[in-house]
């Protein structure tokens, strides 16, 4: 099996919302690569460094992509919203969450990267599973046991991140992960995970099949619950050409391929970790 062989059939959609003037968010449907970036700094600014992000990923379009071109990305990303930032009192910033298709030992994978509190999941057999890790006060407080994670969403500076693309800390987290046929990843915005519950998430993906349906059904469930801020999703179904089964689907379906350590990386701001 190779990346070629992977058939997937993808939709994306962004919103600006019911309370916001500008759209921050921006998306990205260009395979191999595929993200969502949630801008920061108002209009004028949030919006552009989001698009930054994007347009510093779009010449992978149509590439063979490995991990030194996201690390690329990330950077030709950092120099230009640090510059919008310059030019702006508020300063600039953008999170970044995305996969891209590559090749590890003969076979394809999922290469996840974070930066901030946007997301991916993954959705098979009915289950869902977060696979990134918010950058954000709320994670952070969850990791030393002084807030319950199902408390997040209520949590008052769930919106306060640690880290973001243009800021002092934009060290990406990154993760390889076999691709499997029928399963169906999301890339989303908080303002989908700021309004909507896992639990509704996962039931929204189960119950739509294609997924523009999901994507269109995922954007208003947010916009009912308040629409607050910006939402953007992009779903991705892996129709053929990955595995039958992951090794260790019966624990949830975080794995990474078991030959990469974080010293395979040194030097980069883009550790693989074993999940």
């Amino acid at each position: 099996m190779t990346v070629d062989s992977v058939v997937l059939k993808v939709s994306s959609l962004t919103d600006t919302g019911l309370t916001r003037s500008v759209n921050e968010d921006s998306v990205l449907d260009a395979r191999p690569v595929f993200v969502v970036a949630d801008g920061m700094g108002g209009h004028d600014a949030g919006d552009r460094a989001s698009a930054a992000v994007v347009d510093a990923f779009e010449p992978l379009r149509g590439r063979a992509v490995a991990v030194d071109d996201i690390r690329d990305a990330l950077s030709r990303a950092t120099a230009v919203i640090e510059s919008i930032a310059a030019a702006h009192r508020r300063g600039a910033g953008s999170t970044v969450t995305g996969v891209a298709l590559v090749e590890h030992e003969g076979a394809p994978h999922w290469l996840v990267f974070n930066v901030g509190d946007s997301r991916v999941y993954r959705h098979h057999d009915n289950e869902l599973t977060q696979l990134t890790i918010d950058h954000s006060l709320g994670q952070e407080l969850v990791d030393a046991g002084e807030l319950r994670a199902e408390d997040l969403l209520s949590f008052a500076k769930r919106n306060v991140i640690t880290r973001a693309v243009g800021a002092p800390d934009s060290t990406a987290d990154s993760w390889l992960l076999p691709v499997v046929d029928g399963e169906r990843l999301l890339l989303c915005s908080d303002g989908l995970t700021g309004e909507v519950s896992d639990e509704a998430i996962r039931a929204t993906l189960t119950m739509n099949g294609r997924p523009e349906t999901a994507a269109a059904a995922l954007v208003r469930r947010a916009l009912q619950a308040g629409g607050r801020d910006n939402v953007s999703v992009v779903v991705i179904d892996v129709v053929s050409g990955g595995a039958r089964t992951r090794p260790d689907d019966a624990t949830g379906g975080r794995v990474a391929a078991s030959a990469l350590t974080d010293s395979m990386l040194e030097g980069t701001t883009i550790p693989v970790r074993a999940r």
